[in-house]
C-alpha cells in the first residue's frame, strides 16, 4: 500500500493505483541456529498466518513490486529475489476465518460483494534470502503480528500459502546447486563446516565433507582468510569470506555445484 494512501481509501478504491486481480506473495528465508526459518505475519481480520505479501502499482515492474514489498516487510532494501511460481487456483484466497465484519468495523467502511480485494486473484510467488538479524518488520495497517518460524514447523497456513512455502522451498533447493545461496544467511566472516551446515540444512541432507569446500574455493566463490576462531583447545579453524563480485557474477552467470 502507498504510503501517501490511507488504509479506508486503498480498501475501497485501491484499483485505481494498483492492479486488480493480481498480487505478491514473498517467501522470506532466514537462516538462524543451525534452522532454516521463514518469516510469517497475521492479518488482523483473519484468524491464522500467512506470507508477507502486496499489490504491484499499475506503473511498476513484478520485480520492483516484490523489491517494494519486501522492504515494506522486513526493512531491508537490494535483497535476493527470484520468481518461483504463480498461484491461481479458483477459491484460492477464500477461507472460512475470513471476517468481513471485523474489516469493516474496524475501518468503518461497508464493503459491497464486487470488491477488488474479494475478487479471484492470482498470486506471483517470490523468494528471498535475508540476514535473520538485520530484519525489522515494520508496522502496516493490516497486520498484527509477525514471527520466525522453522521451516520444518510451518503451520497451517491461510489461503494456498502451505503450497507456496513448499514450491519455494523446492526452488531453492533447485538453485542452490546453479547459484551460490549463502550470502545473506551467514555472518561476514565464517568456517567451512558454517557453510557446510547451512548447505546441508536448505537440502535436507549430508554433504561429503572433503568435496564441498573444495567445489566451492574452486570456483572462487569463497576465500580464506587470515584469520582463526578459537573453538577448544587445538581447534582454531580458518575463517573464510564471500569474494563479493565473484559471488554476484556467479548469481548472474549461474554455476554448477556438483556436490
Amino acid at each position: 500500500m502507498k504510503a501517501d494512501m490511507e488504509p479506508k481509501e486503498f480498501i475501497l478504491h485501491g484499483y485505481k493505483c494498483y492492479l486488480p486481480h493480481v498480487s505478491i506473495d514473498c517467501a522470506i528465508f532466514g537462516y538462524h541456529g543451525q534452522q532454516l526459518k521463514m518469516l510469517l505475519i497475521r492479518p488482523f481480520f483473519v484468524d491464522g498466518w500467512c506470507l508477507p505479501g502486496g499489490y504491484i502499482t499499475r506503473t511498476e515492474t513484478l520485480t520492483e513490486a516484490a523489491g517494494r514489498i519486501l522492504e515494506q516487510r522486513t526493512g531491508l532494501k537490494d535483497l535476493f529475489l527470484q520468481q518461483f511460481y504463480s498461484f491461481g487456483d479458483p477459491g484460492r484466497a477464500k477461507t472460512a476465518s475470513f471476517d468481513k465484519k471485523k474489516l469493516e468495523d474496524f475501518f468503518g467502511l461497508k464493503l459491497k460483494e464486487d470488491n477488488w480485494l474479494l475478487d479471484h486473484t492470482i498470486s506471483v510467488g517470490y523468494y528471498a534470502i535475508v540476514d535473520f538479524s538485520a530484519v525489522s518488520p515494520q508496522k502496516d495497517p493490516f497486520y498484527d503480528d509477525w514471527q520466525w518460524c522453522d521451516i520444518a514447523k510451518i503451520p497451517q497456513l491461510l489461503f494456498d500459502h502451505n503450497e507456496m512455502v513448499k514450491a519455494a522451498l523446492k526452488m531453492l533447493q533447485l538453485q542452490i546447486y546453479h547459484q551460490p545461496i549463502g550470502y545473506n544467511l551467514l555472518p561476514k566472516k565464517f568456517t567451512l563446516p558454517e557453510i557446510q551446515v547451512l548447505y546441508e540444512t536448505i537440502l535436507g541432507k549430508q554433504l561429503d565433507r572433503r568435496n564441498f569446500p573444495k567445489r566451492l574455493l574452486s570456483l572462487g566463490i569463497i576465500k580464506r582468510l587470515d584469520e582463526q576462531r578459537s573453538i577448544g583447545p587445538h581447534r582454531s579453524p580458518y575463517l573464510y569470506k564471500f569474494d563479493k563480485r565473484k559471488y554476484e557474477d556467479a548469481l548472474e552467470q549461474g554455476v554448477v555445484l556438483a556436490f
